[in-house]
């Protein structure tokens, strides 16, 4: 029978300069993830439902009408009239290296739980085999919104399902470092699957050894642990088993065109491996071989002919 994973986050329209020219997109980190998983597991095995809101607006349904073609389930994406999308500009210098730009303060996507439609939506949540969400997903939610948010994430776990959290960190989304810490201790506590990126853990917590990092989550109470590490080897850690090293996949300098999805495409591939019955170290090495294609090509979502076999 097919298992149902749903992925919570925001997409938002993306442009992007190179030159004079600009380029109209969409982009997201959950969203990449809910693609990238989407192509790699036929939907009898593990279907993927994406979870925001988005306005009544034409960008919207150019949104909704990209992922229904990738195989993502639109069915618990909320329409709100009076918002919009959120938007970000891409800005790069003359060496590369890449500005982001941002007006999210109104998206459609940081509301989604405080609609009438929000208690609907969550009943069918909590019957899913999986959730999986970002630090993203939890930074651009009021704080009631979370907490309605940890109430779905509890409920579907008490009926079976696994939580999968990606710690995602995005300081300039958050008021505080402090406040930060307090609501991924809150998320790591109703979490199954960690995806950690150690960048970013250090940048949340102070820099420890890596041992620390995995002690500290497994103190509070995640079973799986994945440490991302960029190009370097992944490690992951389940329950009591050894940490298991796994190398990435090696590629010389000219062949990485854009490192942009590559943390949301390794867990798109391990997950692809992992839900559907294949071990750890299985599971690892698909998401370095899915990550190290999507390097390759410019932008968040690559080519579908360009996915690795």
């Amino acid at each position: 029978m097919s298992k149902k994973i749903a992925v919570i986050g925001e997409c938002m329209i993306e442009m992007s300069e190179k030159g004079a020219e600009v380029k109209r997109g969409f982009g997201g980190d959950t969203l990449n993830t809910s693609v990238y998983i989407a192509r790699q597991v036929p939907a009898t095995t593990l279907s993927v439902e994406y979870v925001t809101a988005l306005g009544n607006d034409n960008f919207s349904q150019q949104m909704l009408d990209a992922w229904q073609s990738e195989n993502v389930g639109t069915g618990l994406i909320q329409r709100m009239a009076n918002r919009l999308p959120g938007l970000y500009y891409i800005e790069t210098d003359d060496t590369g290296e890449r500005t982001f730009w941002y007006w999210r303060n109104e998206a459609a996507a940081k509301f989604w739980l405080e609609t009438p439609e929000a208690v609907a939506i969550c009943e069918k949540l909590a019957t899913f085999d999986y959730l999986y969400l970002s630090g993203i997903s939890l930074a651009i939610l009021s704080p009631s919104s979370r907490e309605k948010l940890f109430s779905l994430l509890r409920e579907c776990r008490a009926n079976g399902g696994q939580v999968i959290f990606d710690n995602n960190y995005r300081p300039r989304l958050w008021a505080s470092q402090q406040e930060t810490q307090q609501v991924y201790q809150q998320m790591l506590e109703c979490t199954d699957i960690a995806f950690l990126t150690l960048d970013d853990e250090d940048a949340l917590w102070g820099e420890k050894p890596v041992e620390d990092v995995i002690s500290r989550t497994q103190a509070a109470g995640v079973k799986e642990i994945v440490i991302k590490r960029g190009a370097e080897s992944c490690l992951v850690a389940v329950g009591d088993e050894p940490i298991v090293e796994v190398a990435a996949v090696k590629l010389p300098k000219e062949k990485v065109v854009d490192t942009t999805a590559a943390g949301d495409s390794f867990s798109a591939g391990y997950l692809a491996v992992r839900l559907t019955g294949g071990d750890a170290a299985e599971a690892a090495k698909r998401g370095h071989l899915t990550a190290s294609t999507v390097i390759q090509y410019r932008g968040a979502i690559i080519p579908r002919e360009a996915m690795p076999q």
